[in-house]
């Protein structure tokens, strides 16, 4: 389970259904930079999980709405915190590692 929660684009997914249910344009719009094969994957898994409901209306073309479950809203607040701890922290993270990468210029670590 903390692989999914932890996982970058489940995170994502999950910050922006907190806001209310959306469609998958919607997702994908709001999610820089997430493909829709991506999108696809993670809304399944997450709705496997039971964290996401899916909703498919009988209209041509079928027009298909995501939300949170009871579970899935449960976790916003932590997910939120994780998301604004990430932020608050991107830039001295990313000083740590180019001086990692400087001192150790024949490392593999990613």
């Amino acid at each position: 389970m903390l692989s999914r929660v932890g996982d970058k684009w489940s995170v994502l997914v999950i910050v922006e259904l907190a806001s209310g249910v959306r469609r998958f344009r919607e997702l994908q719009r709001a999610i820089d930079g997430i493909s829709q094969r991506m999108l696809t994957l993670t809304v399944r898994r997450l709705e496997r999980d039971g964290l996401v409901t899916r909703t498919v209306y009988p209209t041509v073309p079928a027009q298909v709405t995501y939300e949170l479950t009871a579970t899935g809203s449960s976790l916003t607040h932590l997910v939120k915190q994780l998301a604004d701890w990430s932020l608050e922290h991107r830039d001295s993270i990313g000083q740590s590692r180019t001086a990692y990468d400087a001192q150790n210029p024949d490392h593999d670590i990613r």
